[in-house]
């Protein structure tokens, strides 16, 4: 039975890396000792040991130790053996291609299908979905393919913004991206705002955290979901 955390960022303003949801994360990793850890978004261009640090700072709170998937001879195995994973933030072209290029993305997939508890925040969120068209990312490097592990019958835009009608920025606004999207797509996307995250348990997906989220359709206006709903209709 899946058992996701899929969060919208990382760090709230003010607070500290993974802080608001570290009570979330004890329970969601109760059985795990260990973390197994994908940096393969890197962002800033951090380094693979310095991202894995800050994260093993911050599971040691709730007292989990945490190794990189990169100290790994054999990424496949260290995915398939792994207690818990989380995917970290950063650049979503970037976490896809290395995801390829080390032939992960479908035993990634199938271990989490198969049981093994995920957290993902904002990058990592993204490959959650159908697609990672809907990032916000740059796409600094081109994957070998949009398609991402499909655990959730949706899209996901982390970082949601609603546009600022005070603002004299003429640019688009994330609802202008989405709606572009689906132009051409007809995935469902969900924009997930700042601390606010789903849980995903077996098919049932809830919304968490105090704000509600956007839901995109094509040909359908915009409308809203409260905090503790669930998305799954999303995917009839």
């Amino acid at each position: 039975m899946k058992k996701l955390i899929i969060a919208s960022t990382s760090t709230l303003h003010g607070g500290k890396y993974l802080d608001y949801l570290l009570p979330v994360l004890e329970q969601h990793f109760a059985a795990c000792e260990e973390i197994l850890f994908i940096p393969y978004a890197r962002p800033g261009g951090i380094s693979h040991d310095d991202y894995t640090e800050n994260v093993r700072l911050a599971f040691a709170k709730i007292n989990k130790s945490v190794k990189g998937l990169h100290e790994f001879d054999n990424p496949i195995e260290a995915i398939q053996s792994a207690q818990g994973l989380f995917t970290g933030g950063g650049n979503t072209f970037l976490l896809v291609s290395q995801l390829y290029g080390n032939k992960v993305m479908d035993v990634l997939a199938k271990v989490i299908e198969n049981g093994t508890p995920y957290l993902g925040s904002s990058a990592g969120s993204n490959i959650a979905g159908l697609t990672m068209q809907t990032t916000n990312d740059m796409p600094i490097i081109y994957p070998p393919s949009f398609k991402t592990l499909g655990l959730l019958p949706f899209n996901l835009n982390p970082h949601y913004l609603d546009a600022d009608l005070q603002s004299k920025h003429m640019g688009e606004t994330r609802e202008t991206r989405i709606k572009e999207f689906h132009n051409f797509n007809t995935i469902p996307v969900l924009g997930l705002r700042e601390g606010s995250w789903l849980e995903v348990t077996g098919e049932k997906i809830i919304l968490k955290g105090n704000l509600s989220a956007r839901i995109f359709r094509q040909n359908e206006t915009p409308t809203e979901i409260e905090p503790e709903n669930d998305l799954a209709f999303l995917g009839k």
